[in-house]
């Protein structure tokens, strides 16, 4: 992870700092999730990395890596949120709600992507790719990305039309396929675009 050379290094320093992620902003179904996660000092894990650049394995191992080594939190916005709020506004909400869920409240928070909402006072850094950058949001990404997967794998038992176990709610072909067939379930964001128009898969 990159060495912090700019000017919130002093934040970092001086209080303890929170990065934050979300996973699942894309997916045409399901809760968008979010993870905050302080790092102890010294933290280190070789593997450690953006969710998106490790495998399925990698990510379970660093989970329960993390889990053990860090003080972190995961929330989740419900489908039926995000379509009253904008997924913007959702995933923000997620990322608030997974601060306030800490055992320890930071004193300076980094988001990855370039867009937030300031929380109880507490500054905050937007970084966008973030997550390949600094350590605490690739572990904030790891956890939002498996905690989903797990959430996902849950909820396909109750629709396996959809694929869900496999596409993650994503808009594959396959999944936009059994949309147009079997209609949309409870879990599918209505404010998306679900199927393309004309039907071109």
């Amino acid at each position: 992870m990159k060495e912090r050379k700019d000017l919130f290094t002093r934040f970092q320093n001086q209080y303890t700092e929170a990065g934050c992620d979300e996973a699942g902003r894309g997916a045409l179904a399901g809760p968008v999730f979010a993870s905050a996660v302080i790092l102890p000092e010294g933290f280190n894990h070789p593997m450690l990395n953006d969710s998106k650049q490790l495998s399925l394995k990698q990510r379970d191992l660093l989970r329960e890596y993390i889990e053990k080594n860090s003080i972190w939190a995961v929330a989740s916005v419900e489908a039926e949120k995000i379509d009253e709020i904008n997924i913007l506004r959702a995933s923000i909400l997620a990322m608030q709600m997974a601060v306030e869920k800490l055992s320890q409240m930071p004193g300076f928070l980094i988001i990855d992507g370039n867009r937030f909402i300031s929380y109880k006072d507490i500054p905050h850094k937007c970084i966008v790719k973030g997550d390949s950058l600094y350590a605490s949001i690739a572990a904030a990404s790891v956890l939002a990305k498996t905690h989903r997967d797990e959430y996902m794998h849950k909820i396909a038992k109750e629709f396996p039309q959809y694929g869900w176990d496999r596409n993650m709610a994503y808009p594959t072909a396959n999944h936009r396929r059994a949309i147009a067939e079997f209609g949309i379930s409870p879990y599918h964001r209505k404010s998306y675009k679900l199927l393309p128009d004309p039907l071109l898969f």
